[in-house]
C-alpha cells in the first residue's frame, strides 16, 4: 500500500510542485511572461487609480484569470505535445480549444478595464 502524504507534508509538496508549474511556465512560455509582465504592473496600479473596492477586485481578478487560463493552456499542450508531434483531428481540437480559452479571457481583461476605466 502506498502512503499518501497528509498535513503538512501534503500542503509543503503541493506549493512546491505549484512553484515549478509557475517556474516552467515562466521559462517555456513566452506568452505567460507577457501576460505575468503585464500583470506585475497593472495589479499593483489598481491600488492607485480611484475605483471602488469592488471594481479593484474585478480588475485584478480579470488579470489574475488570464494567468490561469494561460497555465492550463500551456498545460493542455504539453501533454499533447508529449503524447507526439504528429497531426492528429483531436491534438489539434485541444490545442486550439485551449487558445481560444485565452483569448476569451483576455478579451475579458480587456472589457472589465476599459469598462471601469473609461466608461
Amino acid at each position: 500500500m502506498i502512503k499518501k502524504n497528509t498535513g503538512f507534508t501534503r500542503v509543503s509538496k503541493a506549493a512546491y510542485y505549484s512553484y515549478k508549474g509557475v517556474r516552467s511556465a515562466l521559462v517555456y512560455e513566452a506568452a505567460f511572461r507577457q501576460e505575468m509582465c503585464f500583470a506585475l504592473v497593472l495589479i499593483p496600479a489598481t491600488f492607485w487609480l480611484p475605483v471602488s473596492k469592488m471594481e479593484r477586485i474585478a480588475l485584478v481578478a480579470s488579470v489574475i484569470l488570464v494567468l490561469i487560463i494561460e497555465l492550463l493552456n500551456s498545460s493542455i499542450e504539453a501533454v499533447v505535445d508529449r503524447i507526439g508531434y504528429e497531426k492528429h483531428e483531436l491534438a489539434g481540437r485541444a490545442k486550439d480549444m485551449g487558445s481560444a480559452a485565452v483569448l476569451i479571457s483576455l478579451l475579458l481583461w480587456g472589457y472589465v478595464w476599459g469598462s471601469i476605466l473609461f466608461l
